[in-house]
């Protein structure tokens, strides 16, 4: 465990050496601004890191991550990360990214009882519960799984589309896309699930904020 630990220190003082040596002014010019066109909100999942599965360098993407990629509207967390993210950081798009396997999703499928856990299960089951007919209607588990997988992202872009923080955006003319995937821990690609949402027009109507 020492040696694990120390490892990690010494790969991060090659990692550092390697930026200089590519460009020596990689990290001065990294930390005069921070501008990120992308938000992304994640799975906490170790194997889906999000700067890596996309290509991206630091500085592109700004990063909220929870079990399951959940917006649950009464999370301050990713509220105040959400409200940084388009107000003070203008990113002009927002992907919610789940994972197929995601260990979140599966147990919200079960009665499993895993602790204080349950409590953040609890709005996974909401997406479960709000497709049920057509969940329920898929006999073999994996498809079934996956398909709960796409399901709860596209949730969870809905739930996005209905903060204030983003209609607020919308209603003084910025233009920003939220945007829905499930990412392949199998393959490393990711699916786009083409539920784009960039105005509260497609909302329907009891959803529109009057801002």
């Amino acid at each position: 465990m020492e040696k694990l630990y120390s490892d990690f220190l010494e790969n991060n003082k090659k990692w550092a050496q390697a930026q200089v040596d590519r460009d020596p002014t990689f990290f001065e010019e990294l930390s005069k601004i921070q501008n990120p066109p992308l938000f992304w909100i994640g799975c906490a999942d170790s194997r889906v890191p999000a700067n890596q599965i996309i290509g991206a360098q630091p500085g592109d993407v700004f990063v909220h991550r929870n079990i399951a990629n959940m917006v649950v509207h009464s999370d301050m967390n990713m509220l105040s990360v959400l409200d940084y993210a388009v107000t003070v950081l203008n990113v002009k798009h927002v992907v919610v990214c789940g994972h197929y396997g995601c260990g979140g999703v599966a147990t919200a499928m079960s009665n499993k009882h895993v602790g204080i856990v349950d409590n953040w299960i609890a709005h996974i089951k909401d997406s479960y519960r709000f497709h049920k007919k057509e969940l329920d209607a898929i006999a073999d588990y994996q498809q079934r799984y996956d398909r709960f997988v796409e399901l709860n992202v596209k949730e969870q872009v809905f739930n996005l589309a209905e903060t204030y923080i983003v209609q607020k955006a919308w209603s003084e003319g910025i233009p920003l896309h939220i945007h829905g995937w499930a990412y392949s821990l199998k393959t490393g690609l990711i699916n786009d699930l083409n539920c784009t949402i960039k105005n509260n027009e497609m909302l329907q109507e009891v959803d529109r904020l009057d801002i």
